[in-house]
C-alpha cells in the first residue's frame, strides 16, 4: 500500500485554504473512494459563518465519522481517497453550482447567517475556490483510475443523523444509487442482514444527493454507489472499525461478483 497524501490543488501564494486532499494517492486497488463531507473546517475569513459551536459540530456542517470510515476503507482496499477539507456549509461539493443548497442559508433547523443574501459574485467566488478544485482533483483521480484498472469502481462515503426534522430514523445503512444500480444491487445482495440496510434511504435521487456519482462515474460507465451510515453507529473508534470491517466484506463480495460477470477489459 502507498502511504501518505497529496494535495493537487494548492494556492500558489499560500494565502488560500486547501480545499481538497487525496489520501493514499498511489493506492493500487480497483476502488476509488470519495468523502465530500469529511470536514467541518471553516476558513477564518468567513467568521464561522455566524453559527455557534454546536451547529459547527453537528451534521449540518459535515458528516461525523464518515472520513474515519473512509480512511479505514482506503487502507483495507488500498484505495485512493479524495476528501473535501472544508465544511459543506462553505460549499457542498456533492452539489453542482446551480443547486440552491450548494451554499445553504438554512440546514434543517440551523440558520446559516454567513450564507444569507450572498451576491452572485460571492457565490461565484465560492464555486471557483472550493468546488472547482475538488471537481478537477476528482476528475484527475477518476482518469488515473480508469487508465490503470480494467474494472474501476467509485464509492462515496457519507453519514446521516439519527433524528431529522424531529423524526427518528430506523434505517442504519443506506446504499444509494442513481441511474446505474449495479454496485448497489451487488452490495445489498452481499450484506449479511446484521444491520437495517436499505436502498436509497434516507436519501435518494429526488433529494439531489447524486451529483458526484452522476458527474464523475455514470458518464464513464464506472460501477458506483453512495454509502450512508447512521452516525450513532460510528461514534467511537471501535464503532468505526466495526462498521468499516462489515463494509469491507460486503463491498469485496459485491465487487467480486461484478468482476466475475463483466466482460474482460470492460468498465463495470
Amino acid at each position: 500500500m502507498s502511504e501518505g497524501s497529496a494535495t493537487l490543488e494548492e494556492p500558489s501564494d499560500g494565502s488560500r485554504t486547501q480545499t481538497v486532499e487525496v489520501i493514499n494517492p498511489d493506492g493500487a486497488g480497483a476502488i476509488l473512494l470519495v468523502c465530500e463531507h469529511a470536514s467541518n473546517a471553516i476558513p477564518a475569513e468567513f467568521g464561522d459563518l455566524g453559527i455557534g459551536a454546536a451547529t459547527k459540530a453537528s451534521h449540518a456542517a459535515w458528516d461525523p465519522g464518515a472520513l474515519a470510515v473512509a480512511r479505514h476503507l482506503s487502507e483495507m482496499f488500498d484505495a485512493p481517497l479524495v476528501a473535501q477539507t472544508v465544511s459543506r456549509l462553505v460549499y457542498d461539493c456533492n452539489r453542482p453550482p446551480d443547486a440552491g443548497d450548494a451554499i445553504p442559508a438554512r440546514s434543517e433547523i440551523h440558520e446559516i447567517p454567513g450564507n444569507t443574501g450572498l451576491s452572485a459574485a460571492a457565490r461565484a467566488d465560492r464555486v471557483e475556490r472550493f468546488y472547482r478544485p475538488f471537481e478537477r482533483t476528482l476528475a484527475q483521480a477518476v482518469a488515473r483510475h480508469r487508465a490503470t484498472h480494467a474494472n474501476p469502481v467509485l464509492l462515496t462515503i457519507h453519514s446521516f443523523t439519527p433524528i431529522y426534522a424531529g423524526e427518528r430514523r430506523s434505517v442504519e445503512i443506506g446504499i444509494l444509487h442513481d441511474s446505474d444500480r449495479r454496485l448497489a444491487d451487488a452490495i445489498l445482495d452481499a450484506a449479511d442482514g446484521s444491520l437495517d440496510i436499505r436502498r436509497n434511504e434516507p436519501y435518494g435521487p429526488a433529494d439531489g444527493v447524486m451529483h458526484t456519482l452522476a458527474a464523475h462515474a455514470v458518464p464513464h460507465g464506472m460501477a458506483n454507489a453512495m454509502i450512508e451510515i447512521r452516525n450513532d453507529l460510528i461514534a467511537t473508534p471501535e464503532d468505526v472499525g466495526d462498521i468499516a470491517e462489515r463494509l469491507t466484506a460486503w463491498v469485496s463480495r459485491a465487487h467480486a461478483s461484478l468482476t466475475a460477470d463483466a466482460p474482460k477489459g470492460s468498465a463495470l
